[in-house]
């Protein structure tokens, strides 16, 4: 391709709204341009490096024996009321009405669509497994769309759905689909971490993220350096341990005066003690009905792992006038609050029954030391549950060993959905004695464009991008520096031989000066630069960048052929980083 037939919108400033590498390079360089908020036009650029990642993704899909579909974006909403998340899934969903008033959504995932069209395919055990996805796009109402096409409203995403006869069917597929994400993301060449994960709105009994290390992720991720756990903190579990020997606020059980003293800070530094000496109160309000969740006052509320145990669809805080109802006062409620039979009482696991913590002591301006659980509360009457917050230092659940903390970008995700939309939606085979079975199944999926992203965040400089060469919208750039027409007419046959040898070559033949065309390509990011100048012209001599090194060699050649032996030896060194077949 000659540059000069492409379009190559390279620019020098990063745009205002642009706060991470990814999104002002992608723009810089001339790949994608901002249509509205979360919402991106892919430039030629940008769309080869797209096409590429999903071609990754589409031939490794293919060799686990997955099977391609393409369904309508636009779903009805009488599915999604069969399963049950027509409200569940919330403010995120785009939803809309016909002319005819019949009320449809923007898909943000695919389960209750495939169920529907996969149903009457199946009907014996003969027919199972059978995994099927599609790579196409998806819609989120995003509140506050940001980082690019990190977090945007329309997005390109790989989904796919299997599903089986049994629980040991669906583990084979399920490992199977992790062997193949470990594939497809080396491929990209990013380095990612698979980490234990919230099922969320997806439900089902195993689920499993695939994060990339990255300060601007919006995940929290737990590790530990000693076994190799990793985990999302939203799913990740708290550990008692008793290495540590706490020590009660004062001398027993006394009403302290603490006037508008409400949070546990406030509290522990007025009292000069520890947070982890208070109990912390947390009174909630989900699905219409109410509960009331104590902690340790240096933990916080993990309110995933709450709304997993309570089963609720939204949770948030309990208003004055519902608080009111019950008698509790905010900032001040303590384990001596007035019970009611309509106020669910849980107490996360780590707190000791028998310690006496300081909490509140349910009327305004005070509290209380010396306050054990055991004087108050009834264990058969409460519900004790891990709903904290795991936090740095915790003990590891495999080990015991002390966690640490990243943050992540979350890239793919696979989940073990079991039979909640097979049950749903009455999908049952025939098996090997005439019985009806209803299926189990899994779900897989890939944030095409965020791949794209997460990629430029791992490989980037202060010049640019510098691709992994799987997915480089071109996989060398040749610049010309020449102004005459027979000089343009010998660098023309290198780059024509370079074509028919099967290489991607953009050659920048642009009337500019070769400043300007060596910081494109450095922006841009092709994996070599072959510059061809005076010393080509009278010598035979090209140079050669690495992109990602930035290191740069000259060598003489007599023939084209030879170029592109010198080429494709060095292409293929960067594929074998990326576990690539050489090419010849």
């Amino acid at each position: 391709m000659k540059a000069s037939a492409y379009l190559i919108p390279t620019t020098k400033d990063d745009p205002q709204d642009a706060v991470v590498a990814s999104h002002k390079l992608m723009m810089r360089a001339g790949l994608v341009r901002k249509s509205a908020s979360g919402l991106y036009s892919y430039l030629p650029l940008g769309l080869r490096v797209l096409r590429k990642i999903e071609a990754i993704v589409r031939e490794e899909m293919d060799k686990a024996g997955a099977l391609e579909f393409q369904l309508p974006i636009l779903t009805p909403s009488e599915i999604w009321k069969e399963s049950g998340r027509w409200d569940k899934m919330g403010k995120e969903m785009f939803r809309l009405k016909d002319r005819h008033n019949n009320e449809s959504c923007l898909g943000p995932t695919h389960e209750e669509s495939f169920c529907v069209l996969v149903k009457p395919m199946v009907r014996s055990y003969k027919d199972l497994p059978i995994n099927v996805y599609q790579i196409h796009t998806k819609f989120r109402d995003e509140i506050r769309p940001r980082f690019g096409v990190i977090r945007s409203r329309e997005f390109t995403m790989k989904d796919a759905y299997s599903f089986h006869l049994d629980e040991g069917s669906l583990d084979e597929t399920y490992q199977k689909m992790r062997k193949t994400y470990r594939t497809i993301f080396d491929r990209m060449g990013l380095v990612t971490i698979p980490v234990q994960a919230d099922s969320g709105n997806m439900g089902g009994s195993a689920s499993e993220e695939f994060m990339v290390v990255s300060p601007i992720g919006e995940e929290t991720l737990t590790i530990c350096n000693s076994c190799g756990y990793s985990g999302n903190i939203e799913k990740t579990p708290v550990v008692a341990t008793n290495s540590v020997n706490k020590q009660s606020f004062g001398a027993g059980k006394e009403k302290i005066h603490t006037p508008g003293k409400k949070t546990i800070f406030e509290v522990a530094e007025h009292l000069g003690t520890v947070e982890s000496n208070l109990m912390k109160a947390v009174a909630v309000s989900y699905d219409g009905n109410y509960a009331i969740v104590f902690l340790e006052g240096d933990r916080e509320l993990n309110e995933n792992k709450l709304k997993n145990f309570l089963g609720a669809n939204e949770l948030r805080p309990m208003g004055n006038t519902e608080l009111e109802s019950f008698g509790l006062i905010a900032g001040f409620i303590g384990p001596n609050f007035p019970k009611s039979e309509k106020l669910h009482v849980i107490v996360d696991s780590l707190l000791d029954w028998n310690f006496g913590y300081v909490s509140g002591a349910c009327e305004i301006d005070y509290h209380e030391s010396g306050v054990k659980l055991s004087d108050h509360l009834n264990k058969d009457g409460v519900s004790i549950v891990d709903v904290s917050q795991s936090k740095v230092g915790d003990p590891c659940p495999n080990c015991g060993k002390g966690l640490s903390a990243e943050k992540g970008i979350e890239v793919g995700h696979i989940f073990k959905l079991g039979g909640k939309y097979a049950k749903a939606f009455g999908i049952s085979v025939l098996n090997d004695k005439g019985k009806a079975t209803t299926t189990t199944m899994g779900c897989y999926g890939i944030g095409v464009n965020r791949c794209m992203a997460t990629v430029i965040e791992q490989n980037n400089d202060d010049k640019g991008i510098h691709w992994p060469i799987s997915i480089a919208p071109f996989e060398v750039c040749l610049v010309s520096i020449a102004k005459n027409p027979e000089d343009i007419a010998k660098i023309e046959n290198i780059y024509q031989t370079l074509t028919k040898a099967g290489i991607e070559v953009l050659w920048d033949d642009r009337d500019l000066g070769p400043g300007f065309k060596f910081k494109d390509s450095e922006l841009i990011g092709f994996p070599l630069r072959l510059t061809l100048g005076k010393g080509f012209l009278e010598k035979g001599e090209i140079t050669i960048l690495e992109r990602q090194s930035m290191t740069e060699t000259t060598t003489q050649f007599t023939n084209p052929e030879d170029l592109v032996s010198l080429i494709q030896s060095k292409l293929n060194e960067l594929r074998k980083k990326l576990g690539e077949s050489p090419r010849r």
